[in-house]
């Protein structure tokens, strides 16, 4: 092996697929051909709640290229009682076709297969079901909170306490308590979701767009009573997942089908498909009491926060878990509680819990600053826990203090004039705002093997994910430093379930976790190949699996921090704000591709400023379902809503990461809507603790709003 000239990780470098995906040549899962393919089309409920009393499957049979018609009354039965590869039970929400049952607007009904999607398309539109309706209800609100319970399912502790809360709170010199709102909002990824599924030799092959193919294997594996290894599902590349990309209904559809017409069947989502189909964040309803000493130092921190699921699947927001690791305070009270409606099941989307439970906390520190009359930046680094705040574990790196400091250099804080709505500029009121960020930094279990190739190049075969990250350059590289050698004589092979076990592409946790298995195995061989040793034809590939050594791992706090900074402008007259400048310095171990990792962090912040000001899907009480289930209908930040957003970090290395890596694929929206609210009440003198701050809000706001 040939040393590197200098260390890779850390150095600016392309996407290695860039050229294939700018020229067309990087195949999606609705793009790639097959012998013989036919098309399904999903008919979904048009009522909220009911029954299926009847499908008129006969007209639509005898139309041109149908193939056939599966519902609830001939579809293939699936099986629910197994155990999810995520350690949960498995989603019902998948099980489609199994029951006469609508739980809600844009249930999958029906699927009709056809010879072209047009046909198909058509087909399913022609579909008449008739239905039995019943009432629905899918109004939430704060005043709900009397009807739901706290719920832990997937997520952490629901209900975490440590202190007298309401000792504290008496005893405290100032106390706030407030509620904040978020809205249910949406994560739409450029590539729709799409699946294609054949048997092929008696095994169960899938082409689909997805964040993790062992994560997909497990869950078809489980509802068709397969073994595993019979089932092999790829996902070469995936044009964005943002937490969607699990396993949803059209996978499950994709492989009935194939099952009954015994050939390749396609199942590609719509976009108003994917507004009931393919998971949202749930709306939340927060309220943040918290008591301190006259100098803002906190004596007492309570984050209650109710979301919203499903009357199918149980799936919590854990937004009151975003206070849990973040400051010191003699008591901690904090709790996640659900309420079940008749809508979609919401999933993960980019930060769960994080991102609005962000919000909250991080306008709630904003308020106590404005009343003890201390610089928020400084409020936060006077609150600046040496331990867990709740876990009372040692923290694994925490830089957070260093990303406040470096950020408010570069940001000109020091020249902040504290006291709102006093600078304008022509018509526009100005306002600067902060907040902090803290996404988990985990590591999972992961295997990944290692070829040295007779030509001189390597091979690394990993079951990674790479859903628009950037994950096969940031392996290239570390790769390649553990190998050293250039990067020319790398290349990696990943999304493929037949590459072994891996963690999914969500989390923020896979290029650490991916990374670290990569790494090991480099090591090995390293180690097994002698100096000017001839490689076999073959090659001499070795295997690596992290699972004992990230078991083995020291219970710490481990997460990644940032600072976020926003300058805003606030139009008077017309409600407009516009982020004219943001920042985010963030410390989240060792950077291994600086120029991915940038758009990773300034991808974050720009949805952030999109959740602050615009996003908001908003449910039509009467019929159940969403306003404009749309790109047109739901907004979201666009180019000219975005201007200057920078992001940097510093240093903050995990000791015990053998690349140092933390993760960095969620942590650039946490705090963001937070740091963009607090500077509208710098620019204007008005709280908003609802979200988004649309221009009716700025205009009839007038105190808190």
């Amino acid at each position: 092996m040939t040393t590197a000239a200098k260390p890779l990780i850390g150095t600016a470098h392309p996407r290695v697929e860039g050229r294939d995906k700018v020229t067309g040549a990087a195949r999606y899962a609705g793009e790639i051909s097959f012998a013989g393919l036919a098309h399904g089309w999903l008919a979904l409920s048009t009522v909220a709640r009911g029954r299926v009393r009847e499908i008129d499957t006969e007209s639509v049979l005898s139309m041109p290229g149908v193939l056939t018609v599966l519902h609830h009354g001939n579809a293939p039965r699936v099986e629910t009682g197994y155990t999810s590869v995520l350690g949960v039970p498995p989603d019902p929400t998948v099980a489609v076709f199994q029951h006469d049952r609508v739980p809600h607007k844009g249930w999958p009904v029906a699927l009709v297969v056809a010879e072209t999607s047009e046909q198909a398309r058509e087909a399913a539109e022609s579909l008449v079901v008739r239905y039995d309706q019943e009432p629905h209800d899918v109004a939430f609100s704060a005043r709900r909170d009397a009807e739901a319970a706290p719920f832990d399912g997937h997520m952490p502790p629901a209900l975490v306490e440590k202190g007298d809360l309401e000792a504290e709170l008496a005893a405290s010199a100032v106390v706030i308590d407030a509620e904040y709102t978020t809205p249910e909002e949406y994560h739409n990824p450029m590539e729709p979701h799409a699946t294609t599924a054949r048997w092929e030799d008696g095994r169960l092959e899938v082409v689909d767009s997805n964040q993790g193919t062992n994560w997909v294997v497990g869950e078809l594996a489980g509802l068709f009573s397969l073994d595993p290894g019979s089932v092999r599902v790829r996902s070469e590349h995936v044009g964005g997942g943002f937490g969607s990309k699990g396993v949803r209904a059209h996978q499950v559809a994709a492989v009935m089908a194939a099952t009954v017409l015994r050939r390749p069947v396609r199942v590609v989502l719509t976009r108003r498909q994917m507004f009931s189909l393919a998971g949202h964040r749930s709306p939340t309803a927060q309220r943040i009491r918290l008591g301190a000493e006259a100098d803002g130092r906190l004596r007492a921190l309570e984050h209650r926060s109710l979301s919203r699921t499903s009357t199918v699947y149980d799936f919590i927001e854990p937004s009151a878990g975003a206070s849990r690791p973040m400051y010191a305070a003699d008591a901690h009270h904090t709790e996640n509680r659900l309420i079940r409606l008749d809508v979609p099941s919401p999933t993960w989307m980019r930060a769960p819990g994080e991102a609005p439970g962000s919000f909250a906390l991080e306008s709630a520190l904003d308020e106590l600053a404005e009343r003890c009359g201390v610089d928020p930046v400084e409020l936060r680094i006077r609150n600046e826990p040496a331990v867990g705040p709740v876990s009372g574990l040692p923290f694994g790196s925490r830089n957070l203090v260093g990303c406040f400091r470096e950020g408010a250099r570069r940001f000109g804080w020091a020249e902040r004039d504290p006291r709102p709505g006093i600078r304008r500029e022509g018509r526009w009121l100005l306002g600067t705002g902060t907040a902090a960020s803290s996404f988990p930094a985990m590591a999972m279990p992961s295997t990944a093997a290692l070829t040295a190739e007779a030509d001189g190049t390597f091979t690394v075969r990993i079951n990674a994910a790479d859903i628009g990250t950037g994950a096969r350059t940031a392996l290239t590289l570390v790769a390649a430093d553990a190998l050293e050698v250039p990067t020319e004589r790398v290349r990696v092979r990943i999304g493929d379930s037949d590459l072994g076990p891996a963690m999914f592409a969500g989390g923020s946790a896979g290029t650490r976790s991916w990374s670290w298995a990569v790494t090991a195995a480099a090591e090995e061989l390293r180690g097994s190949l002698l100096p000017g040793a001839t490689i076999p034809p073959e090659g001499v590939t070795v295997t690596s699996d992290t699972t004992e050594a990230v078991g083995a791992l020291a219970r710490r706090e481990r997460h990644s921090y940032g600072a976020q900074f926003a300058e805003v402008a606030v139009d008077p007259a017309t409600g407009e704000v516009r982020v004219r400048r943001m920042l985010g310095i963030f410390a989240a171990g060792r950077i291994v591709n600086p120029l991915t990792a940038r758009n990773q962090f300034v991808g974050g912040m720009t949805w952030g400023i999109s959740m602050a000001l615009h996003e908001e899907a908003v449910r039509d009480q009467a019929l159940g379902g969403l306003y404009g289930p749309d790109l047109a209908g739901y907004h979201f930040a666009a180019h000219a809503d975005i201007r200057n957003v920078e992001a940097g970090w510093v240093e903050d290395t995990d000791p015990d990461d053998p690349v140092g890596i933390k993760g960095i694929g969620e942590v650039g929206i946490v705090g963001a809507a937070a740091a963009v609210a607090n500077a509208v009440w710098h620019a204007t003198g008005v709280r908003h603790r609802h979200l988004p701050i649309r221009p009716d809000r700025v205009l009839t706001a007038g105190g808190d709003a």
